[in-house]
């Protein structure tokens, strides 16, 4: 091993012949006479070596391109004789050990020097050209920390160094676009880096920040274009260019914060010029008007609509984002982005590239500027404060707290989802009372608990309208009404699609026209009502405990999670694979399960695909073990856990005489992974890693599963049956024994119209591509629940883009 050293320099010496691009085991950069230098490795490498330029002193970096094996000769003449200090760099920290692996390596081998250990990038924190300065200005102090961490607020052992914001020492001309999921913000700014890459002498450079929150969620795209080739591998803080692309955000994240003078900052808006004065926070107008900001809104929700594109702004924004920056000609920039939308687009038709190329067109007139000095600033409220630990998360600003604000051991709090407000939706249901029935399938089927039937026999404030309650036994006048939460809406229109009402009993409007804030306030107040769930009607007026998650708008799978909450409420544990279910249903800061108001509710756990029944039988087992037989454990995850990676524990458990229950939630792909294909996968269908469709039969899970004669099988469509879905929940979890429930769920990797999935679900069982059914081990018998096919198979495939790619 020894010899690896001197064979990886000797290829590496090839390499540049062959390339001209240099590399030695250990290359230095920086002055030649440094006298405090830096060791570090990957990424970090290229932002100091940026920095080094733009800072006064003599400094250096050696970068490690050879770790193991370590050779200690390249490295000992790599160092500058003049060198007097080494800050080593370590992206991991090894608890208990005296330093971290590249520190505990440096001091082996150097003598004479003062070497001082340093750890970055924890919890993947950015590092900066500005934490760069600040770690040589260490190094030359009289007395500097020889153990630090940087990028970390450490309040606790005292570790950290306080970092001075530098803008001057940043790459100019960054641009920040702030979208919502599935508004094609990220496509349209991935689309306009290649643009200008590929017929420009200009360099460009993407970065793209998610949330966990699916569809729906927040995207920050961060871009830079410049002459020279950009070594930059951090976002963009100090940018020129700032794009809101949805005006929900200007309350809730402070975008502006970085602006250079004289940036340009963009809103889509539904306001209009004379009314922006009025809906802008304080301390945007504070920030625009303090850095004399050139500011523009466009109304591309009304342009979208009108030309058939429906919430799809990406392209309008796009266009406008280039009229406004102005890198290259703007005829000629139109150009290059109707080329590229024929290309993205062409498989759906010349009328949806027309839609496209008449969106580019728009942003000429359809831009209006704002005198940022006629804006009105009240001097109180001009900044940007987050009052608690979730809401700075929410904020954006959760790399602000500092150690202390996390508990010592590490639990976190549930219910958290109450206080997103996210704000996302363009439409909200409104209810009519006069056309509505009072079946409760609005409730029933809305992914995020934002629809919720109310009764009360209490005096109600004007606007809280409501009307005679209808069968609800023990409930004799009282008073019933449709309440949503405007705030926690996504606008999927699932409750509007489902509502059997022959004049519906609710429509979806524009989100201005709704107004239910204090309706939704009074409505917490009311009394919670507990009744014996016989039907769905009466099983929507118990209290959702799983609410306002963060999965994509119609979701298919969150009703039956919220429907076994209200079966079941603080009686059930949950045992959760990775996968969808798992990110909407835990990341911090955000807990869909919630209390009831005895502050009692679901108890929530993850685990890994590969493990995820075998920890819910752990859980059964335990609570056995405590004498808690009453409580009803479930065991939930996707199909590529339940098919697929997870199948040998399923099976085993399945296979035990424990009284466990495991729910599939089956959208036939990976969902949380981007629509891989799975063993759940139906054949000729389109997924990732099967991009000519899908060459085997579904497994049947189902029928495997029957073979263990002890094990309630079924298999349920709530679109399709929603009477059928309770009474098959109720009754797994009533089995003395193993219980298998596969449930029906529609996604967004399906190419669907989201807010139809029940009555595609509904369909799917029409034609035959799904069958309910249910097998109970007291009488053996297989129960086929769903009717004889009528509908067309292959029309309710054509329906699907993962049945139309080729």
């Amino acid at each position: 091993i020894n010899t690896v050293p001197n064979v990886v320099e000797n290829y590496m010496q090839e390499f540049a012949k062959l390339t001209g691009r240099k590399y030695n085991l250990f290359d230095y950069v920086g002055d030649p006479q440094a006298e405090h230098i830096i060791i570090a490795m990957g990424s970090a490498c290229e932002t100091i070596e940026e920095t080094l330029p733009k800072l006064n002193g003599k400094f250096g970096l050696i970068k490690v391109r050879l770790y193991r094996p370590f050779s200690a000769t390249h490295l000992l003449k790599a160092i500058p004789n003049t060198t007097k200090t080494i800050t080593v760099l370590d992206r991991t920290k090894e608890n208990g050990a005296v330093g971290d692996p590249l520190y505990l390596d440096i001091a082996a081998v150097v003598r004479n020097k003062t070497i001082i250990a340093g750890r970055y990038g924890l919890s993947s924190k950015e590092f900066t050209p500005d934490m760069v300065a600040t770690i040589y200005n260490n190094a030359i102090t009289t007395e500097p920390k020889m153990h630090f961490t940087i990028g970390i607020h450490d309040d606790v052992s005292q570790t950290s160094l306080p970092v001075k914001p530098c803008p001057e020492l940043h790459l100019k001309g960054g641009c920040r676009f702030y979208g919502l999921g599935s508004d094609g913000t990220v496509g349209a700014n991935k689309n306009s880096c290649a643009i200008i890459g590929d017929n420009t002498n200009l360099y460009s450079q993407a970065y793209f920040v998610y949330d966990s929150k699916k569809s729906g969620g927040t995207t920050i795209s961060h871009l830079r274009f410049s002459e020279k080739p950009i070594h930059a591998p951090y976002l963009v803080t100090h940018p020129d260019f700032v794009a809101c692309h949805n005006q929900t955000f200007l309350t809730k994240f402070d975008m502006l914060s970085g602006i250079i003078q004289g940036g340009t900052f963009l809103l889509n808006t539904t306001y209009t010029a004379d009314e922006i004065d009025n809906i802008l926070p304080n301390h945007i107008k504070r920030t625009l008007r303090d850095n004399n900001i050139k500011f523009y809104i466009i109304n591309a929700y009304k342009i979208a609509k009108e030309l058939g594109l429906g919430v799809r702004i990406n392209t309008i924004m796009q266009s406008a984002f280039f009229k406004l920056v102005n890198l290259i000609d703007f005829d000629e920039i139109k150009n290059l982005m109707k080329i590229c939308a024929e290309k993205s687009y062409s498989k759906k038709g010349p009328a949806v590239v027309a839609m496209n190329h008449q969106a580019i067109d728009s942003a000429d007139t359809a831009l209006q500027k704002i005198d940022v000095n006629t804006l009105t600033i009240s001097e109180e409220n001009c900044d940007f404060k987050a009052k608690t630990m979730i809401q700075t998360i929410n904020c954006l600003q959760g790399d602000t707290l500092p150690v202390s604000a996390f508990t010592p051991d590490g639990s976190a709090p549930t219910a958290t989802t109450q206080y997103e407000k996210r704000d996302i939706a363009t439409s909200l249901p409104c209810w009519i009372p006069e056309n509505c029935i009072q079946c409760n399938r609005c409730a029933l089927v809305c992914p995020h608990a934002t629809i919720r039937p109310v009764l009360t026999n209490k005096p109600t404030p004007t606007d809280f309208t409501t009307i005679k309650a209808l069968g609800v036994p023990g409930y004799d006048g009282y008073q019933y009404r449709l309440q949503i939460s405007p705030h926690d809406c996504t606008g999927c229109g699932a409750c509007a699609k489902v509502c059997p009402s022959k004049n519906k009993a609710l429509v979806m409007k524009s989100f201005d026209q709704v107004h239910e804030d204090e309706n939704y306030k009074f409505s917490l107040t009311l009394p919670e009502i507990k009744i014996d769930s016989k039907n769905v009607k009466l099983s929507q007026f118990n209290r959702p405990l799983f609410e306002f998650s963060g999965a994509c708008a119609g979701c298919g799978e969150t009703p039956y999670i919220k429907l076994l909450t209200q079966l079941y409420g603080d009686k059930l544990v949950i045992a959760n694979a990775t996968g969808c279910s798992s990110i909407y249903g835990g990341s911090s800061p955000s807990c869909p399960y919630a209390k009831n108001n005895a502050g009692h509710g679901p108890a929530w756990a993850n685990s890994l695909f590969e493990d995820n029944a075998e920890f819910g039988f752990g859980l059964r087992k335990a609570l056995n073990i405590q004498g808690a037989t009453d409580k009803i454990v479930w065991v939930i995850g996707g199909d590529g856990w339940a098919y697929d990676i997870g199948f040998g524990g399923l099976d085993h458990v399945l296979a035990s005489q424990e009284n466990i229950n495991i729910l599939v939630l089956d959208t036939e792909v990976y969902s949380n992974t981007g629509g891989q294909a799975s063993k759940a996968t139906p054949k000729g269908a389109v997924a990732k890693f099967a991009s000519g469709g899908k060459q085997t039969d579904k497994k049947n899970l189902g029928a495997m599963m029957m073979q263990y004669p002890n094990v309630y099988v079924a298999q349920i469509a709530m679109g399709a049956n929603m009477e059928h879905t309770l009474k098959v929940l109720k009754e797994a979890t009533a089995h003395n024994g193993p219980s298998l429930v596969i449930a029906m769920a529609t996604c967004i990797n399906q190419g669907i119209d989201m807010s139809n999935g029940m009555g595609i679900m509904a369909d799917a069982v029409k034609c035959g591509y799904t069958t309910l059914y249910h097998r109970d081990p007291k009488n053996g018998e297989i129960v086929i629940d769903s009717p004889a096919p009528t509908g067309n198979i292959d029309e309710f495939k054509n329906n699907q883009t993962r049945f139309r790619k080729k």
